[in-house]
């Protein structure tokens, strides 16, 4: 059983060839995007984001099982950014209904649950909600938590066995909050979005810590449990990968809360990180080393805590920031992997077979 965290796309296609090898993947997931369609869902519903969740869901779900790709093409299905709302709210009613082509082709029984979701959001949704780019998976997502008393776990498993997902996917926390950083020049940052360099101008100093919130406005720090059902999975898994992606956002942010610790600390697994082969703008001056103390720090509830055992990386050392410096990371408690990450189609990227081919030697060697 292999966990990850990760809130990002990152691992979207790790995953679907993760399930050519075992159906019993967990992945812990941030719900904390605060840009784009995600705001808007989020500021109308006082909700955690959803597009990770369901960006994973469809990731995992089987496409042999009968009309799974006509539901994965549904999930992603954006609406455009550049149409009138009325056009739009027309769309979404032609889904209702049942009479739009994306979803006709969904079969008879998944059809009927996720049209009553979409009729439960028209019927949710402010007056003065935008629909433009929305996700129609996020719109599906979001009343199906609503209808579950806001429940999240509920509505994942719902679409688990709808789409035959071939692994578990747990947000971190159930609640509603934001993740905030605080930079090296003194600057306090509230929003997701804010700092990872893809809606807005990349962050200029380096994050010297990390908090979450439930006040958007960026108030006090909260004190955040996580999921006790996710600190159960976390202590049970064979490996623990903290994945390359967006650094601080998808991977740090799952470890803020409390419990998230203990249970990496019951884990008896070996825990690897794989860093980013290319410039990751959510770590700004930061060496590989740095990337490393940093997780270390949050991967344990205890001072003596063991959060991280390995460090996976290609056999290309150049591509980190800093040197690679087995001699300190050992002292650090973490040993050094090399292998061939990186292929020729993939670079600069890891190609995705070769880590989970890396992965898997790590469980079984």
């Amino acid at each position: 059983m292999i966990l990850f965290f990760s809130g990002g796309s990152a691992l979207r296609t790790v995953s679907r060839i993760l399930m050519n090898f075992t159906y019993n993947s967990i992945h812990i997931i941030t719900p904390f995007d605060s840009g784009g369609s995600s705001a808007a869902l989020r500021k109308a519903f006082a909700m955690p984001a959803v597009g990770d969740i369901r960006n994973r869901l469809m990731a995992l779900a089987d496409p042999e099982f009968k009309g799974n790709i006509a539901v994965m093409d549904l999930f992603s299905h954006r609406l455009p950014s550049d149409q009138p709302q009325g056009q739009l709210l027309r769309t979404v009613m032609d889904l209702v209904q049942g009479i739009h082509p994306l979803v006709q082709a969904v079969p008879e029984s998944s059809r009927r649950i996720i049209c009553r979701h979409l009729h439960l959001f028209l019927q949710s949704m402010p007056q003065d909600f935008d629909l433009a780019g929305a996700s129609i998976g996020n719109l599906v997502l979001a009343a199906g938590y609503l209808e579950n008393k806001r429940n999240m776990d509920a509505v994942i498993s719902l679409y688990t066995e709808l789409a035959a997902v071939r692994g578990t996917v747990r947000p971190v926390v159930q609640g509603n909050y934001h993740l905030g950083a605080y930079l090296a020049d003194g600057q306090r940052v509230v929003g997701q979005h804010l700092l990872t360099g893809k809606q807005t101008a990349q962050i200029l100093s380096p994050i010297t810590s990390l908090f979450l919130t439930s006040d958007p406005d960026g108030n006090a720090p909260s004190q955040v449990r996580a999921d006790p059902q996710v600190v159960d999975c976390i202590s049970r898994a064979d490996l623990i990968c903290y994945p390359m992606g967006s650094f601080f956002t998808s991977l740090l942010a799952n470890l803020l809360p409390q419990g998230v610790g203990a249970g990496i600390e019951q884990a008896k697994c070996p825990k690897v990180f794989v860093p980013n082969t290319y410039h990751d703008p959510e770590c700004p001056g930061m060496s590989l080393q740095d990337q490393v103390q940093f997780l270390i720090h949050l991967a344990r509830e205890n001072p003596g805590g063991q959060g991280l055992n390995f460090i996976l990386v290609d056999i290309c050392l150049d591509r980190y920031p800093g040197s690679v410096d087995a001699t300190a990371l050992r002292s650090l408690g973490v040993e050094v992997v090399a292998a061939p990450l990186v292929t020729r189609q993939s670079d600069p990227a890891i190609d995705p077979h070769c880590l989970v081919q890396a992965l898997l030697a790590l469980i079984t060697g």
